[in-house]
């Protein structure tokens, strides 16, 4: 790949060293004449978009396609992919930051391309882009900006949410070029727009256009170096100037001395300037200082994050500032510890003692010569030129106590990482700084993209990365291109990935109904373990009770009712009953939502499902909640109507209940109307509460009447009434019922209601009747009421000298005296 010469192709510019490093040779076919195509880069050593310049006149070939496409390669001129374009006049082709092609067509389209084949999003810009047409396009790692035919710009700053945006008015007249400063790089973090016009330099972003005041004009090119700090100017008379972004400073100037203007003007990193003609380029360093170097062919520049890449027919090339861990080691001359070490290494070699004089001398400083050692390895591209300084650097530290070799060990895996996506076959020819960047989960994915599976998994084991994404993208590529039935395909896809973990089989069945193999793409769910990664497929796929099944399965309630919603807005409602009622989970679910949500659905469910019951008690809540009587009356018939035909042995019972409901409003809708005292509405109220609310307000007639027309018990209408008059304070008429001889529910519950009134007097006239009660329980009565000699009374029938004697503590005046009279007459004589 290079030569073993640590400085082939170095070159000094000004004070500092640039070298060329040639990557592969003999890369593209013969006949393919680059010269009649657009080029475009991604950025990290990426892939190579190809497509034919239209504005160039072509020689007819009659064994190439007419079809028109863009062609994607690698580095090393591999074809990867081919894009059938048929969607008008490229204006601008770019990559992305993650290796996406974009495509912006003349009529304002913009495609994104995924995964270098043929999957694509595609866009428009609007703002006027497709009236005027777009004149020409700049891109950055995360956007855009293009260029219309009538001057305006339309920036866009994501492609995976793209929302065009028009930048603010440029003035009328010729753009004689134009580049842009990413957001990242200016002060209000929007994209910046330099345009060349007139004599000066207009600065646009998305509120305003600022004239730079510039006289020196017009500029032929301009371009923004990478980290946005200065931008390089071409002059009509061929001068190349560097100034800062902001246009406050020059620092250099250099005389191109071309009488033809270049295509191109690029940054070689942040340090120089590319001048790029057709066959010649010229390298301006600081301070104007420049170098030249010629083609026979036409050279395309394609600009990366630390260098640029040149590309020939025949070669492609790396030119780049020389990075200073390598300038410091194989600079002609260097005396520092780092040269010193490397040079040890062939002197160990000839077992020469020199080797060991070497070490001894800069011992003080060796563990910064190991270290030196070890990065400018990961600098190098040749293989023999990495090894002899790992050897220098594995000499150095085991001439150190206590060195830790972590840093050698790292180095030692990344350049095995390296080398093996820079082999030709693959075609990736990163550096140590464009790696970095990447990260290795990006590289991976960049192999995968490339279908270099085996790669992509030897080298995900050897970082330690997942393997799931690898096996899922190679088994949706099997089953879209193999050609055999679906079953084979299957079992070859699930064999192969049999034991491995967080395969998403839902992601490889997506790709085959993609494909338009559905039953492929249902078989393979079957293998995926998710339910909730196999229902929204089963129902894009049109798989309706397979995916019910799946989201029942799994337990989920969000799941299915996610399921059961979807397939309500999609299927006939008797359809969708007919589905879900044979589901007993699916119809608990779907009844629970309804219940609350959506009363007339729960209403055709019941009808559907012939359940009238269920449907008279929905009305009946619906009635309760109704504001005017009529209205409540009429949904009690449409209740009641319900369970006409009903063959549930409950409708009977409902039915009656329906009917009864009816009765007792309408009497408390007369009730409402004929008492005016404040004891509040009756309508809503329960027969008993009916009741209990009429005899407090003293209408115990008419709660008499209620009390026949709906059969109370006994039982419960002494209760009621007892509560209802206690409540009132209607003691004449508790008194009166405390004549009766007998009582349904016994006179304890007279006792204990009219005590918690606090009518101890009236209390106390049911002690006598509560003759079923023990001595001691009655004793405890006449206690409450605070009469303990009639207490003391009880206790002398049944001779409970204990009793007396606990009583005596508790009375006092004439009370006491009555019951230790008692205790003496029930003191045994001596």
């Amino acid at each position: 790949m290079t030569s073993t010469n640590p400085r082939a192709g170095w070159e000094k510019i000004g004070t500092e060293f640039y070298r060329k490093i040639s990557l592969y040779t003999s890369i593209f076919d013969p006949d393919l004449d680059l010269s009649e195509y657009v080029v475009s880069g991604a950025p990290f050593s990426g892939a190579l978009a190809l497509y034919r310049d239209t504005t160039k006149i072509t020689r007819y070939r009659s064994n190439v396609a007419n079809k028109s496409s863009i062609d994607v390669y690698s580095c090393a001129g591999k074809l990867i992919s081919r894009i059938n374009w048929e969607k008008g006049t490229i204006k601008g082709l770019g990559w992305s930051e993650d290796e996406r092609l974009l495509v912006v067509s003349e009529d304002g389209t913009f495609h994104v391309y995924s995964g270098l084949h043929g999957d694509f999003a595609p866009f428009s810009l609007g703002h006027g882009a497709e009236e005027y047409g777009v004149h020409s396009v700049r891109f950055w790692s995360h956007g855009f900006v293009a260029l219309l035919k009538n001057n305006a710009l339309v920036a866009v700053s994501s492609f995976d949410e793209p929302r065009p945006r028009a930048l603010a008015a440029v003035p009328e007249g010729e753009v004689h070029a134009w580049s842009l400063i990413p957001p990242a790089y200016t002060m209000s973090r929007s994209v910046e727009v330099l345009l060349a016009m007139q004599q000066t330099i207009f600065v646009v972003d998305v509120s305003e256009t600022e004239d730079r005041g510039l006289t020196d004009g017009p500029f032929k090119h301009v371009s923004v170096s990478p980290n946005g700090r200065f931008a390089a100017l071409y002059t009509e008379d061929g001068r190349v100037w560097v100034v800062g972004s902001d246009f406050q400073n020059k620092y250099s100037e250099y005389d191109s001395k071309a009488k033809t203007t270049p295509k191109h003007i690029y940054w070689c990193g942040n340090d120089s300037v590319v001048l790029a003609w057709e066959d010649e380029i010229h390298m301006v360093g600081p301070n104007g200082a420049a170098a030249k170097y010629y083609y026979d062919d036409i050279v395309h520049v394609l600009p990366d994050i630390d260098g640029i890449r040149l590309l020939t027919s025949e070669t492609c090339e790396f030119l780049q500032k020389v990075p200073d861990e390598s300038e410091e080691v194989f600079k002609l001359g260097a005396t520092s510890p780092s040269p010193v070490l490397y040079d040890s290494i062939e002197l160990l070699e000839k077992k020469s003692p020199k080797a060991d004089e070497n070490i001894q001398r800069i011992k003080s400083s060796l563990p910064e010569a190991v270290e030196t050692c070890i990065r400018a390895a990961g600098q190098e591209f040749g293989h023999a030129l990495q090894k002899q300084l790992l050897r220098a650097a594995s000499f150095g530290k085991s001439v150190i106590e206590l060195y830790s070799s972590d840093e050698f060990v790292d180095m030692c895996e990344t350049l095995r990482v390296l080398n093996a996506v820079r082999d030709h076959t693959i075609g990736l020819p990163l550096t140590l700084t464009q790696y970095n960047q990447l990260r290795p989960d990006r590289l991976i994915a960049r192999l995968i993209y490339r279908r270099e599976y085996l790669l992509a998994i030897k080298l995900a084991e050897f970082l330690r990365l997942p393997l799931n994404k690898i096996y899922v993208h190679w088994a949706s590529q099997k089953v879209k291109a193999a050609s055999g039935d679906d079953e084979s395909i299957r079992d070859v896809v699930v064999e192969r990935l049999k034991g491995k973990s967080g395969i998403s089989f839902e992601a490889i069945a997506r790709a085959a109904y993609d494909e338009g193999r559905g039953n492929l793409a249902t078989s393979l769910l079957n293998h995926e373990p998710r339910a909730g990664k196999q229902v929204p497929l089963l129902l894009a796929m049109e798989e309706d009770e397979v995916a019910v099944d799946k989201a029942v399965e799994s337990g989920d309630p969000d799941l299915i009712m996610f399921v059961l919603l979807h397939l309500k807005q999609k299927m006939p409602i008797a359809t969708f009953f007919r589905l879900v009622t044979s589901r007993a989970q699916a119809a608990q679910l779907i009844e629970q939502s309804a219940h609350s949500q959506d009363k007339e659905l729960l209403k055709d469910m019941y009808y559907q499902d012939d359940r009238p019951v269920d449907g008279s008690d929905l009305l009946l809540e619906e009635a309760m909640d109704q504001p005017q009587i009529q209205a409540v009356v009429d949904k009690l018939k449409l209740a009641s109507r319900l369970l006409t035909d009903a063959k549930d042995p409950n409708a009977v019972m409902h039915t009656k209940s329906l009917a009864e409901a009816t009765v007792l409003l309408k009497m408390q809708e007369s009730f409402d109307k004929d008492i005016t005292d404040n004891s509040g509405s009756y309508v809503g109220l329960s027969v008993n509460e009916t009741m209990f609310q009429l005899i407090r307000s003293g209408y115990s007639k008419r709660a008499d009447r209620v009390r026949s027309e709906f059969k109370v018990p006994e039982k419960t209408w002494w209760w009621v009434r007892l509560r209802a008059l206690v409540a009132a304070r209607l003691w004449g008429d508790v008194e009166e019922i405390g004549k009766n001889r007998k009582s349904p529910i016994g006179w304890e519950p007279f006792y204990n209601e009219v005590l918690s009134a606090g009518n101890t007097r009236l209390a106390s006239s049911f002690v006598p009747k509560c003759t079923t009660l023990k001595p001691a329980e009655r004793v405890e009565m006449w206690v409450k009421c605070g009469m303990v000699s009639k207490a003391g009374e009880e206790a002398l029938k049944a001779k409970d000298m204990n009793t007396l004697e606990q009583l005596r503590d508790k009375a006092s005046g004439p009370q006491l005296t009555e019951v230790e009279r008692m205790i003496t007459q029930l003191r045994p004589r001596r």
